[in-house]
């Protein structure tokens, strides 16, 4: 029996949850009544990356520190790779620092619903809450080597000049261009688990396809040097050096490119994501 001050069974509200047909609504709404998950998520994944390991959170700053000695080492000294005046390894490390945060977020977004299936088979929620997560938890490394990289711009005399302000566009185009190409390959990677041995290779062509050992000033044609800004990560890497470094600012048309493409993937990956979702918990 209950007591006068709590509520029955018929006070309580209810939730239908129903099967769709078809494209679903985004429905990003529902995002705020679920924040409380999503914060957990993100806790939850930056302590599973560094539980039990020797040296924890430094493994963020070693990976694109030792990437940028061997391509100071061979596309600097040997290759003689040009880097726009600015010292061959500042110049690469700071195109490694969004490109790690890329590069790390993507594999953990493209992994996220099959590493969480126990718990997308017990409790709704909005699914997009685990990529999301995914994503969010690398802005703690991103922070952690975007900080060895002002100490490195310090040792070599390099000051930000205002163009620092428009820093925080290109991290978040970075962000969308990983959770637009995650949420794509999350979805698929459930039904089909191939996506995980493509992953590596798509990442390390990806890796080349992006001026991170080169400038795209090397690219001469003004149509060409546009057309290479569907690339989305092009204009976070010349952004990113033309916002700390001083290097010359990227074309317009290749930042109206880069984010074009960007805002593109990530609208038509939530749109297939929500397509997909109802399918998770029966084949994860």
């Amino acid at each position: 029996m209950s007591t006068p001050n709590q509520p029955t069974a018929h006070d309580l509200p209810e939730l239908i949850i129903e099967p769709t047909r078809g494209w679903r609504k985004l429905n990003l709404g529902e995002l705020w009544a679920y924040r409380e998950l999503l914060y957990f998520l993100i806790w939850r994944d930056i302590k599973v990356r560094y539980k039990q390991t020797l040296i924890g959170a430094a493994w963020a700053i070693i990976q694109p520190f030792m990437t940028m000695i061997v391509f100071s080492l061979f596309f600097g000294q040997l290759a003689g790779i040009p880097s726009d005046g600015v010292p061959y390894p500042i110049f690469s490390f700071a195109a490694l620092v969004p490109w790690a945060f890329f590069a790390n977020g993507l594999t953990n977004v493209s992994n996220s619903l099959v590493s969480s299936g126990n718990l997308i088979k017990k409790v709704y929620f909005p699914r997009l809450v685990i990529p999301l997560a995914g994503v969010l938890s690398g802005l703690v490394d991103f922070a952690l080597a975007f900080a060895v990289l002002l100490l490195l711009m310090l040792l070599y005399g390099i000051l930000p000049t205002a163009a620092v302000l428009a820093l925080p566009l290109f991290v978040l185009l970075a962000l969308m261009t990983s959770l637009a190409v995650g949420l794509w390959l999350s979805a698929l990677n459930v039904q089909f688990r191939d996506v995980r041995y493509i992953l590596p290779f798509l990442i390390q062509f990806w890796l080349f396809a992006t001026p991170i050992a080169y400038p795209s000033s090397l690219i001469e044609n003004p149509l060409v040097r546009a057309l290479y800004g569907i690339n989305p990560m092009a204009g976070v890497v010349e952004g990113f050096r033309w916002a700390l470094l001083g290097s010359p600012m990227p074309p317009m048309p290749m930042l109206l490119a880069s984010g074009l493409t960007a805002l593109i993937a990530l609208i038509s990956g939530l749109f297939y994501f929500r397509r997909m979702e109802k399918f998770f918990a029966d084949i994860v």
